[in-house]
C-alpha cells in the first residue's frame, strides 16, 4: 500500500526547515501499512512546565499521517489535506523520545483517515490521535 522505495533521509531532508524539522520530527521506518516516527521531548516540544507539549504530540501525529497519505497518493494527481484531528493525551513525558507509529483506518477516494499511536521510550501509550484528510484534485 505505501511506497516503500522512498528514501527515508530524502524526506527528512524535504522536511529540515519547517515545523517538522524545528521540532526534530524524524521519519524512521516505513512498512507495508505503516509510517513511524521520532520526536525529541526537549525545550522545542515541550510546555512551560517541562512536560511534553499536547500539540507536539498532535504535530508528531498529523506529520506522520500525511507523509503515509501523500505515501499512498503519490503516483495520483491529487494533493492531501488535513481537514480534521483529535488526540488523547493518556500519559506525561518529560524527557527522552517519544516515537510515532501511523496506519491507516480507510483509504478512500475522496478521504482517508489514519490512526497514530504515540510511545515513550519504555513503550508506554502516551498519546493516541486520529487524521481525517481530504483528498482534492490538483487544479
Amino acid at each position: 500500500m505505501l511506497k516503500r522505495n522512498i528514501d527515508i533521509k530524502k524526506i527528512n531532508k524535504f522536511s529540515e526547515n519547517c515545523m517538522v524539522g524545528n521540532l526534530g520530527i524524524e521519519i524512521t521506518e516505513i512498512g507495508k501499512d505503516y509510517i513511524q516516527g521520532k520526536m525529541p521531548v526537549d525545550k522545542r516540544t515541550t510546555q512551560p512546565f517541562g512536560l511534553l507539549h499536547g500539540g507536539a504530540s498532535v504535530a508528531l501525529s498529523e506529520t506522520l499521517g500525511s507523509f503515509g497519505a501523500e505515501l499512498i497518493n503519490n503516483e495520483n494527481d491529487n494533493i492531501i489535506v488535513g481537514v480534521e484531528i483529535n488526540a488523547n493525551h493518556i500519559k506525561s513525558v518529560k524527557e527522552g523520545f517519544v516515537y510515532g507509529k501511523s496506519k491507516p483506518i480507510h483509504i478512500g477516494n475522496k478521504t482517508q483517515v489514519w490512526q497514530t499511536k504515540i510511545t515513550n521510550d519504555s513503550g508506554k501509550l502516551i498519546c493516541i490521535s486520529r487524521l481525517t484528510l481530504a483528498v482534492l484534485e490538483k487544479k
